[in-house]
């Protein structure tokens, strides 16, 4: 289990009589993964209010190919990034003196690769001649183009092979380790990768007064459909801790097929993370949605989308938990504006490959509430 929030961020320094460090960080934004994040969040950690350029489809169409989501959606994508303090749609594609002065950005970050034009000049030239320029470190093992060729390989070499030997007894023992080592809270299976979880997660507990809302599933590739059911589950409490449940990647692989998830488990948890909406993440999620784990993290409601559950292993619902007293149930409404749909991968692949997935269009569908535990 990895709490998310807010604190320790820059937003929370006292900063007395001086003046705010404005930061300028820019990009494509296409198919927004942690590295992405990363990125912000180190930019973010370098002054106080970090301002996103987006840039549009017709320049990155210009410099890099058709991008693979709409402007519109990379927008909205960026927005949810909790280090974003503000984006800036249509940014120019070359970073100026002019852009910086614009916005009061006292310099701009990129990582440590190099950006370039179309004709090969590059794009942050100008202001690293003017030492407005600082670099953070890329993000080493994930980038746009790998993700893409796991789609079209249709690679297995990608998910996480840690709790194979425990997977079937994690499953069995939901939340018994007094010592708080069961895959629940996640420290057994991403020793390799702490460090990086807590950067991107700051600890932040339920506080009286939250409406404790839970969430389970692959959230693979995280898109502006996950971004949408989010927000609006977000928007259903004054004060809302959403807890989102990430299923392994083997229990994904059952439910889905072919060569999910495309992203593993350690990739899926800081995509997650860095969700505003998000405030904890369970790694290793139960599929089946129990009463143990309603009561263990005293869970308010349970929500899903209107997509399709398949039966857990022995047939049975695994929304069908019966909390005491009995849930009461409603749907409230919700659109997802993507008029290509918002699945990653029937994007890049195409709705004639083997890949391809059923895609959330542009029409009405349902956020599901499914169990309500009294106020406390």
């Amino acid at each position: 289990m990895i709490r998310n929030g807010h604190s320790g961020s820059s937003a929370e320094r006292e900063l007395g009589s001086r003046r705010p460090v404005r930061v300028w960080c820019d990009g494509c934004f296409d198919m927004v993964h942690y590295g992405h994040s990363n990125q912000l969040r180190q930019a973010r950690a370098m002054g106080d209010y970090l301002i996103a350029g987006v840039h549009t489809d017709e320049e990155i169409s210009c410099h890099k190919g058709p991008p693979v989501f709409t402007q519109e959606e990379r927008y909205k994508m960026v927005r949810a990034i909790k280090w974003v303090d503000e984006i800036v749609p249509g940014a120019p594609y070359v970073t100026t003196l002019e852009t910086l002065d614009k916005y009061n950005c006292d310099f701009c970050v990129h990582g440590n690769d190099i950006t370039l034009t179309v004709d090969g000049k590059d794009t942050y030239e100008e202001v690293k001649t003017a030492g407005r320029y600082r670099e953070c470190q890329r993000t080493q093992g994930v980038s746009t183009t790998d993700l893409v060729g796991r789609m079209l390989l249709m690679t297995k070499t990608h998910h996480s092979v840690g709790v194979n030997s425990d997977y079937q007894q994690h499953r069995d023992n939901f939340g018994k380790d007094a010592r708080g080592c069961s895959p629940w809270t996640g420290v057994s299976q991403f020793l390799q990768t702490s460090q990086k979880i807590m950067q991107f997660a700051s600890g932040k507990e339920p506080e009286p007064g939250d409406t404790i809302i839970y969430v389970a599933g692959a959230f693979d590739l995280f898109h502006i459909g996950h971004i949408d059911f989010l927000e609006k589950v977000h928007s259903l409490a004054p004060k809302p801790y959403i807890i989102v449940g990430l299923h392994f990647d083997q229990e994904v692989n059952v439910y889905k097929g072919k060569n999910y998830p495309i992203m593993n488990i350690h990739e899926r948890t800081l995509s997650v993370l860095a969700c505003r909406y998000v405030s904890e993440v369970v790694i290793g999620a139960p599929y089946a949605v129990t009463a143990d784990l309603i009561d263990h993290f005293k869970v308010d409601m349970v929500y899903h989308g209107k997509t399709e559950v398949l039966p857990d292993k022995d047939g049975s619902d695994p929304y069908a938990v019966s909390p005491h007293p009995p849930p009461h149930t409603h749907t409230l409404s919700i659109r997802t504006y993507s008029k290509h749909g918002v699945n990653s991968s029937s994007r890049i692949a195409g709705p004639n490959t083997p890949l391809s997935a059923p895609v959330m269009s542009n029409t009405r569908g349902t956020i599901v509430c499914l169990s309500l535990r009294p106020r406390r």
